[in-house]
């Protein structure tokens, strides 16, 4: 019994650094979207130069709410089944995301996209089966 709850704090752990990590990834890449002039963004993605700027902005945003839903309905223990849901369209986002630069035969920028896919899928796999969080009373 102790070595099972030890493991379940274990996986809560891993599971809120794996959060934190893609929310911060996701906060860092919504600020460049919405804060940094077009022509800086397209030096570092390409895409970004050759798209129209509400595109940009709209998933700047996109990303910010998805780094929200990841910490702060479990942080806060207010609905934090809120989490998992927020890390699967996270997943829906990097497929779309995946499909986008594929078909601009940028297939070979996607490994991110991947990354956080999997993240993401890990942290859905671990709040809705090995370690939810509940609602406070």
């Amino acid at each position: 019994m102790a070595g099972q709850q030890k493991s379940s704090k274990a996986i809560h752990i891993i599971l809120w650094v794996a959060q934190v990590a893609l929310a911060v990834s996701l906060v860092w890449a919504a600020a460049m979207k919405l804060f940094q002039p077009v022509d800086k963004l397209a030096a570092m993605w390409p895409w970004a130069g050759q798209v129209p700027v509400a595109l940009v902005k709209f998933t700047g945003i996109i990303d910010l709410l998805g780094a929200i839903g990841l910490i702060l309905p479990s942080l806060l223990r207010i609905k934090p089944k809120l989490t998992p849901i927020a890390a699967i369209s996270i997943m829906v986002l990097m497929v779309c995301a995946s499909i986008f630069h594929i078909a601009r035969g940028e297939a070979s920028v996607i490994g991110v996209n991947i990354v956080f896919a999997g993240i993401a899928a890990f942290i859905v796999w671990g709040r809705f089966t090995k370690a939810p969080i509940t609602e406070k009373n």
